[in-house]
């Protein structure tokens, strides 16, 4: 990496990051240093020359990317480099933002792909009753395109409402308090999972269409596919945005070739179709009401995902609510047009839905037979459906983050990764959907029942929060009474369609998230309450002084590394004072809003130890420390000892909702002689 050297801060890049970060003033400098041994990593001191002097010496350090020294290490990195790429400062995060176009894709993918199986799922309730029910295919359709336009208007208040951000965990927490905003945030999070599982098995479907052979292995497939979303989403969002946006708009431009080709042939006789062939089978039970709203129940899955642009609103390039209502506008009209137009395709030239071949191929089939476009429409829809699921991997990893930040989630999931992606929640969702689609088969049937509750739920307790919010305004204004009659009839609509598919679907499956959810929602309230009692423990009262008690002198030097000002902080600060004299204190963070809250503390609590504050725009904990206590340890040229404030829950069950840094540190410093790690364990009490 270079010599050490002396770099200003008052010119190029250097000058622009550190005026981000409060530090290029006057009277500041920056010295670069290296580690112990060749080619090690950097970290950077800046200290302040026009201070008056202090009792102790304020340091404020920024890290470099920790470089790995054996040969696996490397290999592992330029491995790591390979599937994800270099890691991005935070700084970094406002070039991450999406554009519409690129947003659209992104965004849009699950609720533009959902076209591609709604109709046939419609058909595969009618048939139940035979060719009688057949006529009521096209009322159902208008009726689902008639609620997805009420769906994103009732949406598009919301994005205008909440600009930095408004999924329906927030809004409902925001308007109606912890216990629906649990259930909403709970939805979501099922709902973004089955969201992965059925996209992903309906694109092995259609591929399996086209390539019979694929049959036994479609879980293998399903499960490859979901390992590509999520290396892919460890990119970060804004190049998964550019990967993932070919497919959605190859999509698009195949669809609307496709619908124009079958009305110009069902409608204009253009040309003579190609009819497939599939005999209605007998009806199996008579036609009613109950039939029909399973039906509708069914159908309603072309509405899942339309709330993902209101979640993902700070994602858009500024202006963002702008973008994003624009957005959100051109994803119901595609959405509606392709939707519509394979139901009245379906309709008119009466496909049958079988078991060996989706509608959606039968319909391709119909249109242009087994020519060259037939196939490119089963690989772009297979392209699609495959991908859709990349709008859950946008917004579960956010949503996850969200309810992390309230303490109702581990605090890992609020963890941005190399690539300012929330590597956690991407992890997890792809666990959780790997997990659905082997115990499923990979079957969209047996998936299907499952579907659409949460996120009708979701959709309903977010109308309803809007609906409260404008009631609350004052004064009364014509602006209200639309967004309250909007958001109102939203609530109103999407709460009859909540109870149709908890009704219709909850034999065939819905059950199973009726008894899931209570319990999601009970573990969220251990966790909440654990964080909150541990959060009470290690408090201290603003303004409380720092214990005096003097400190012997002792033979060694001592790196203190904490998390924050705390109880188990002071313990392991007090533990130190008793055996050393040269104390060096150190904290990590990647935010420097958060160092300044610290030495505000440090300040008033008037303690006379150093207080070395390392800033990590790559947001790397262990690498940093260890850089510091290697540069202590060779200043010294004797032994350090580094004193480890330990944080140990009161049960065992609780650890892993804890980051365990006391232990990798420990683990990290093993190997390195001369420098002894002692821990402090602060316990909390059961």
């Amino acid at each position: 990496m270079g010599e050490p050297r002396e770099t200003p801060t008052t010119s190029g890049q250097d000058a622009q990051e550190h005026r981000e970060q409060g530090l290029g003033q006057p009277g500041h400098e920056r010295i670069t240093i290296r580690g112990t041994h060749p080619g090690d990593r950097y970290i950077r001191v800046v200290r302040s020359t026009d201070l008056p002097p202090r009792p102790a010496e304020h340091r404020y350090v920024v890290a470099e990317p920790t470089e790995p020294r054996t040969t696996l290490g490397r290999y592992l990195r330029q491995l790591r480099r390979m599937l994800i790429g270099r890691p991005l400062r935070t700084a970094e995060e406002a070039h991450e933002r999406l554009t519409k176009v690129k947003a659209l894709a992104i965004l849009s993918s699950d609720a533009i792909s959902s076209t591609a199986y709604a109709t046939e799922e419609i058909m595969l309730i009618l048939v139940l009753a035979g060719s009688v029910a057949y006529n009521y295919l096209i009322p159902i359709g208008l009726a689902i395109a008639a609620l997805l336009v009420i769906v994103a208007l009732s949406y598009r208040q919301t994005i205008f409402a909440y600009p930095m951000g408004g999924g329906s965990y927030i809004v409902t927490k925001d308007n109606l308090g912890t216990t629906p905003s649990l259930i909403a945030g709970t939805s979501l999070l099922i709902d973004y999972t089955l969201t992965v599982a059925v996209s992903i098995s309906s694109g092995v479907a259609a591929i399996t269409s086209a390539i019979p052979e694929l049959i036994p292995f479609r879980v293998e497939l399903a499960v490859a596919a979901i390992v590509l979303l999520v290396i892919g989403n460890l990119r970060g969002i804004r190049e998964s945005g550019s990967i993932f946006a070919i497919p959605t708009y190859l999509f698009i431009g195949g669809m609307m070739l496709l619908l124009g080709l079958g009305a110009g042939a069902a409608w204009f006789g253009l040309f003579t179709p190609h009819p497939v062939s599939h005999p209605i089978p007998p009806a199996q039970q008579g036609l009613s009401l109950f039939l029909i709203l399973r039906a509708f129940a069914s159908g309603c899955t072309a509405l899942t995902g339309v709330e993902a642009i209101s979640d993902g609103v700070p994602a858009f390039q500024p202006p963002e609510a702008r973008n994003a209502a624009r957005t959100l506008v051109w994803m119901t009209v595609i959405l509606g047009t392709i939707f519509l137009g394979i139901t009245f395709l379906a309709y008119h030239f009466h496909l049958t839905p079988t078991e060996e071949e989706t509608i959606l191929s039968q319909l391709a089939r119909t249109i242009v037979g087994d020519s060259p476009l037939y196939y490119y429409i089963q690989a772009t829809t297979a392209g699609i459906l495959l991908l859709a699921a990349n709008t859950s991997f946008a917004d579960f990893p956010r949503l996850a983050s969200f309810m992390a930040r309230d303490r109702y989630l581990p605090t890992q999931f609020r963890f941005r990764g190399d690539r300012l992606a929330f590597s956690t929640g991407i992890i997890a969702l792809g666990l959780a959907a790997g997990t659905l689609v082997i115990l499923f088969g990979a079957s969209v049937n047996a998936l299907i029942p499952l579907y659409a509750v949460g996120v009708f739920s979701a959709f309903t307790l977010s109308q309803a929060s809007m609906t409260r919010r404008w009631w609350r305004r004052e004064p009364p204004s014509r602006h209200r009474t639309i967004g309250m009659l909007i958001n109102g009839t939203g609530a109103v609509t999407t709460g009859i369609v909540t109870l149709i598919i908890i009704v219709t679907k909850f034999l065939a499956g819905a059950w199973v998230i009726l008894v899931v959810q209570p319990l999601l929602i009970w573990q969220l309230r251990k966790i909440h309450r654990h964080y909150e009692r541990v959060s009470a423990e290690l408090s201290i009262p603003p303004g409380t002084p720092a214990p005096e008690r003097p400190g012997w002198p002792g033979p060694l030097t001592v790196v203190v590394p904490i998390a924050g000002y705390n109880r188990a902080a002071l313990q392991a600060i007090e533990f130190a004072r008793e055996i050393a004299a040269d104390i060096r204190v150190v904290h990590v963070t990647d935010d420097p809003a958060e160092a300044e809250q610290l030495r505000r503390q440090w300040r008033d609590a008037r303690l006379e130890l150093p207080l070395v504050i390392i800033e990590s725009p790559y947001r790397e904990l262990i690498g940093p420390l260890v850089s510091y206590i290697e540069q202590v340890h060779t200043e010294k040229g004797d032994v350090v000892m580094v004193v480890v404030p330990e944080f140990v829950p009161a049960h065992l069950h609780d650890l892993p909702l804890h980051t365990q840094t006391a232990w990798r540190l420990r683990l990290a410093l093993w190997t390195h002689p001369g420098i002894i790690v002692t821990s402090v364990p602060y316990h909390v009490s059961p």
